[in-house]
């Protein structure tokens, strides 16, 4: 890419707003005071969810993923607002932290620090960005949706390496963002050093004992981790929602006013945009809205409900600081006061294991272990962070189209170990990769020659070291080893015995990038490829074979046949046949398959590869890696939420791949004979893939008499009325409910999926069914008035198991 072009290709952060809808006709005015934002004078509590649309289906990629405009209109005709993250640096597990590599080879620029190189291209980002919504009028001033801009991102975590040239970068970025003038607040999240007007902000798992650097700025929450992010090679990160829901409702119980969740919608890493080192393609981050755009519950409807709470608690929120109020060890109030009569309290058990009956204005409350109460009058419940009534969904028994490739007719190519082409070149030491291939390719050929004399020993240890990410080894064109890094130390070492012959021998190393990092101090240098190959003879003899004569080649041959293309499915270097060979290293895959009916997302089941890339049509769906297993160790059948939540503590399929299904956009595919292609790099069965598509789903619920009712019924001045709690049940859109596969009131046993009659029952099939059965969505009162009573004077739970279908 020319150095000139605009930088207007890296990833800008948006975080959408849905806390009020707004004519976006009408001009508005955006400032903030010590307790919130202030939009045209008024105070507001706001809620909002990271959506990054590169990571979307295609519909929001606006012409090649980058139109930023036609998305940010399409929330404004949503009736939302937008938070504009615009960087420049991203970070996001996105490659390379979101800047373009052409960036790194501008001669004597340094990142993110007092570089004036790197300063004019920022600010020349800034300036595009900025220019862009200005000229479309979609700042808020100018009746567009823009409420807030950010500048940078999370520098202080990499500050202190950059010394005093840190500290005056952040003057600068501050000065800079200032200087454009977008007429809504700026912030920078997480930078404690963040200079006035800058709002500094707070991201984490937990931010309610965050505080502003200035008394004048009010409590933000920018980066609320609804789960993390899924790398090859290890297990997969789940976040409890009641964990979740604690530290949201803890954050505005102690000040805060504006929250995100990062991610809402995470998406996936199409082609080879995933971050590293060995991000997965996968970037579904356990967020409220799953990879393929489908509710996760019962995540979403959890969080829903919290949402409604503090909605109902706003007008107490905005008007005065909290009153703290303890309740005990471990256990407080905070209250929010509109008069001296009416208020709204938040009541809090912070305890990691010990639920506790409280006290609060002479009414009694029962407050689970680390779990907060919300009460919009001071005296009601509506909502229990712990207390989790929305539905569930049973992930093993979705229902699935399935399309097995085994029986159709295959074609392939095999690649040679070692250069391929005519473009390549040699040097007299090893080649730092990133800097060679410069993200062309994730591929880079090593070739040497090793000459043995008939005096030397032809049995030797082949020791290799790389900066990352994975490379293989061949000896004579046979793969002798195959050695790799993880996300937290991409470097690896191989020390293989290898058997040479008399004479010339031929080593081939094809290393291979997962991913550019993304994040760290002097991230933007931190390099990949092999730094040393040395050869031990028996008596520890070493001849290093690093400063040898080297043959380098970038890419694989097949990339540049363009044996992924649609173009060249017809060419004659594919070899036919009804069994494609399997377990075959470096070897290209090709198949036409028909898309299973419906409308929905597909996915590819591709645990029989090993590693490798996909396209469908001609579209990358990204890197695959099934063959890398993560630790039998670290994850718990049943997760505890209670207690502070990091990465690790509630981790999922130990020892088992972090990702096996990857994403087709339906408008990826088309009727007919679809394409795909599959570079596999270290052996694996095609014939064992296989094509999904949901069509159904098992849904549940399990509320309790003493349940909080929705928090949607509540009515400010008038409460709950005579409303009961309820066992609400929705299928995604489309589908409707078609079967009850279990109902009862009384005590049933055992977990969603598995219930079982207890010892007291009613028989409300009939009931439920009457209500449910054609409907996407339906409610039914838990109440003995509408259920009968079949033990007077237990406290009784109904449960209910439903089908959904198209």
């Amino acid at each position: 890419m020319d150095m000139k072009t605009p930088l207007s290709l890296a990833l800008v952060f948006v975080s959408v707003f849905a806390v009020f809808c707004f004519d976006h006709a009408l001009s508005t005015t955006v400032t903030y005071d010590h307790r919130a934002l202030v939009i045209d004078g008024k105070r507001r509590v706001l809620q909002s969810g990271s959506i990054h649309y590169p990571r979307s289906t295609p519909e929001y990629y606006f012409e090649g993923r980058f139109d930023l405009v036609k998305f940010v209109r399409t929330v404004q005709e949503a009736g939302l607002m937008v938070h504009l993250r615009i960087g420049p640096y991203a970070c996001a597990e996105w490659n390379y932290g979101g800047f373009p590599l052409w960036l790194h080879f501008i001669p004597g620029i340094q990142f993110r620090t007092t570089n004036d190189l790197f300063k004019k291209e920022m600010l020349r980002f800034l300036a595009k960005i900025v220019g862009l919504m200005k000229e479309e009028k979609l700042f808020a001033s100018q009746g567009g949706p823009i409420i807030l801009a950010q500048v940078e991102n999370e520098y202080e975590l990499v500050e202190w390496a950059y010394g005093v040239a840190g500290e005056l970068y952040v003057n600068w970025a501050a000065e800079a963002a200032i200087s454009l003038n977008t007429t809504v607040p700026w912030v920078m999240c997480r930078q404690e050093d963040a200079p006035d007007p800058i709002i500094n902000t707070c991201n984490g798992f937990y931010c309610d004992q965050f505080t502003p650097n200035s008394p004048s700025k009010p409590k933000m929450w920018t980066e609320n981790y609804s789960g993390w992010f899924k790398s090859f090679g290890y297990p997969i990160p789940h976040r409890p929602v009641e964990d979740l829901a604690f530290a949201v409702a803890r954050f505005f119980e102690m000040g805060g006013t504006f929250h995100n969740y990062y991610m809402y919608f995470g998406g996936t890493n199409f082609g080879r945009t995933a971050g590293g080192p060995l991000v997965a393609t996968s970037y579904d981050y356990d967020a409220p809205i799953d990879e393929y755009g489908f509710i996760r519950q019962p995540k979403w409807g959890h969080l829903r409900d919290l949402h409604l709470a503090i909605k109902h608690c706003e007008e107490y929120l905005i008007r005065s600081d909290p009153t703290h109020q303890q309740l005990g060890h471990n256990l407080e109030a905070h209250i929010y006061y509109k008069s001296s009569n009416k208020c709204a309290a938040f009541l809090a058990n912070y305890d990691s294991e010990l639920d506790a009956n409280v006290t609060f204005n002479g009414n009694l409350y029962f407050l689970p272990a680390w779990s907060v109460s919300i009460l919009p009058d001071c005296k009601n419940v509506i909502f229990n962070t712990a207390k989790v009534v929305s539905q569930r969904i049973l992930a093993h028994t979705t229902t699935a189209n399935k399309l097995i490739l085994s029986a159709t007719s295959w074609s392939w190519y095999m690649e040679k170990p070692g250069v391929w082409g005519n473009n390549s070149f040699t040097e007299s030491l090893l080649l730092e990769q990133i800097n060679t291939t410069k993200d062309t390719s994730d591929y880079l050929w090593y070739t040497t020659s090793i000459n043995i004399m008939p005096v030397q020993s032809k049995e030797v240890f082949l020791l290799i070291e790389s900066l990352g990410h994975a490379a293989l080894i061949f000896v004579n064109k046979r793969l002798v080893a195959f050695g790799y890094g993880n996300h937290d130390d991409a470097s690896f070492s191989i020390n293989e015995k290898i058997s040479l012959v008399q004479g010339n021998n031929t080593l081939d190393i094809l290393s291979m990038m997962v991913g550019l990092q993304n994040f760290g101090p002097w991230f933007d240098v931190q390099g990949a490829g092999i730094f040393s190959v040395v050869l031990i003879d028996p008596w520890n003899n070493k001849y290093d074979v690093s400063a040898e004569e080297w043959t380098y080649q970038v890419g694989l041959e097949g990339e540049y046949l363009g044996l992924d293309k649609v173009i060249h499915a017809n060419s004659s270097l594919w070899i036919k046949g009804s069994v494609p060979p399997i377990n075959k290293t470096l070897i290209w895959y090709k198949v036409s398959f028909l898309a299973p009916q419906g409308n929905g997302p597909l996915a590819l089941n591709l645990t029989s590869m090993g590693k490798g890339q996909a396209w469908v049509n001609g579209q990358s769906i990204g890197r695959y890696w099934p063959a890398y297993l993560s630790s039998s160790q670290g994850c718990t059948e049943n997760c505890d939420y209670r207690g502070e939540y990091d990465s690790t503590k509630c981790q999922k399929n130990c020892g088992q791949p972090a990702q096996t299904l990857y994403h087709v956009p339906r408008s990826w595919v088309h009727p007919g004979q679809n394409l795909l292609v599959l570079h596999e790099e270290l052996g694996g069965d095609p014939t064992k893939i296989s094509v999904l598509t949901r069509s159904g789903q098992e849904i549940c619920s399990f509320v309790s008499e003493d349940d909080p009712q929705p928090a949607d019924f509540w009515i400010p001045n008038m409460g709950f009325g005579s409303r009961s709690p309820e066992a609400q049940l929705t299928c995604e859109q489309g589908w409707h409910i078609t079967s009850i596969n279990f109902a009862s009131f009384g005590s049933p046993q055992g977990n969603c999926g598995a219930f079982s009659v207890g010892t007291c029952h009613a028989n409300i099939l009939s009931i439920v069914q009457k209500a449910c059965i054609g409907e996407e969505q339906c409610s039914v009162p838990v109440s003995t008035a509408n259920l009968g009573d079949p033990c007077p004077g237990v406290l009784k739970t109904l449960a209910i198991e439903a089908i959904c279908s198209d």
